[in-house]
């Protein structure tokens, strides 16, 4: 399991591949990008973007996609993934932890599926990247438990815990969604308002 929140050598290499072609991984990142509403001119980042699945997705929308991950593992799937988007400079990818991040502001939407239990201090992970959005920049907490026996209601909480972190981080307009998966998957969106 350990694998799945920092893939390392060939059992994280492993980890990334069920990452990729599990049918409910898929799903899941797939639904979460739908919910941005993306536009050609936006500018995105994905933190912990493992595999690279939602990157792709956002790379077919947005004009700018950027990605950091903990692990190199992912960083080299996550490119092979994207190979042709790198090459032509819309998605530009980093080996780098939540909390340090390279120096990119004025970003139009953060994204984070599945990732947050794996930051040092989330609440002020999120005041920090709440400062690289520009006003009326949007963010999306999404979250798929995956402990042994999660259910709906493991979800249910699960959400009110990322909106109560993006709520003290200062972000306003909380809403959450709810994709009915096995366990169910919760995302909660948020604006940062100057």
């Amino acid at each position: 399991m350990r694998q799945f929140g920092w893939p390392r050598g060939v059992a994280g290499a492993a980890a990334g591949w069920v990452m990729a072609h599990r049918g409910s991984n898929r799903e899941r990142n797939r639904w979460v990008v739908s919910l941005l509403d993306l536009r050609p001119t936006d500018r995105v980042l994905e933190v912990g973007f493992g595999p690279g699945i939602a990157v792709g997705e956002m790379a077919r929308v947005a004009g700018q996609v950027y990605g950091v991950d903990h692990s190199s593992v992912m960083l080299r799937a996550a490119r092979r993934r994207n190979a042709a988007a790198v090459r032509a400079g819309r998605v530009s990818l980093f080996h780098a932890p939540v909390d340090r991040l390279p120096g990119l502001t004025g970003l139009d939407v953060i994204v984070s599926v599945n990732s947050l239990g794996f930051w040092p201090e989330p609440g002020e992970r999120l005041r920090e990247l709440r400062g690289l959005l520009r006003d009326g920049g949007r963010i999306a907490l999404a979250s798929q438990p995956r402990c042994l026996g999660a259910s709906a209601e493991t979800t249910e909480r699960a959400g009110r815990e990322l909106s109560e972190l993006l709520a003290a981080a200062g972000f306003v307009d909380l809403r959450t969604e709810t994709l009915e998966l096995a366990p169910p998957v919760a995302c909660i969106l948020g604006t940062n308002r100057l």
